[in-house]
């Protein structure tokens, strides 16, 4: 038999740390309490606390800067030239939307069948944001309250790879990578449609009914994928026309 070992208590909250940062309780970017704060939150010393860091941050999992002790972006190493090549390629729009229907049905089963009630809470209190939006006529809230849903999904799943994974491409969606969310509010007739969509995947997943909610997100994805095609589509033939308007810039009087 393995002899049994005792963790040093900076050993033990390393690893109590850790698991938060896996969990998603702790989320990349976000700054931790101050030092004493902390080691009171936790009840040890700073000494322990401050070892423990060190440890965390030889992991690649905070740094320190002026702001304080922040979760690191430890996703960014795979995401930040993905970002980049995605940009570059419109293919990768397609490709995406392919992914987010191979994962978007699971996820909502999963939830419906592993959210826990603070959880169904954060979700009923996210579909009553993306409703108030709808009535404000605020695309842009509306289409934050999407993204927060999608997200509360996926921590409702339990499923920590998918979590992380989809975590990572939700930011590069916030920052407009693979389309312009705002572009897709404000399509004529989508904002009425998204909301009746996500409305069916929420209502689906706090009624803990697996089936029906992974059928309303694969729905969702389809629909989304059919109205960016039409966005897309649209855009090549207003710039398609936009040029033969302009030709005689290009040729001889």
């Amino acid at each position: 038999m393995d002899p049994v070992r005792n963790l040093k208590l900076s050993d033990a909250i390393a690893d109590h740390l850790e698991q938060l940062i896996l969990e998603g309780a702790l989320r990349p970017g976000e700054r931790l309490a101050a030092e004493r704060e902390l080691a009171e939150k936790l009840e040890v010393s700073r000494p322990s606390l401050r070892e423990a860091l060190e440890k965390l941050q030889r992991r690649g999992l905070i740094e320190t800067n002026r702001s304080g002790t922040c979760v690191t972006q430890f996703m960014a190493p795979l995401t930040e030239p993905l970002a980049a090549m995605m940009q570059a390629n419109d293919q990768a729009l397609l490709d995406y939307l392919e992914y987010r229907g191979l994962v978007e049905g699971e996820a909502a089963r999963l939830a419906a069948l592993r959210a826990t009630e603070p959880e169904r809470e954060a979700l009923k209190a996210c579909l009553d944001k993306m409703r108030e939006a709808h009535v404000k006529d605020d695309p842009s809230d509306e289409a934050e309250a999407d993204a927060d849903l999608h997200m509360l999904i996926y921590e409702g799943s339990h499923n920590l790879v998918m979590l992380h994974i989809m975590r990572a491409f939700a930011d590069m969606l916030r920052h407009g990578v693979f389309y312009n969310r705002h572009q897709l509010y404000t399509h004529p007739g989508a904002r009425e449609d998204l909301l009746a969509q996500h409305v069916a995947i929420g209502e689906a997943v706090l009624a803990r009914d697996p089936e029906r909610a992974k059928e309303a997100a694969s729905r969702h994805m389809e629909s989304t994928a059919a109205t960016l095609r039409a966005i897309r589509e649209e855009q090549t033939r207003v710039a398609r026309a936009l040029r033969r308007m302009g030709r005689s810039e290009f040729v001889a009087p």
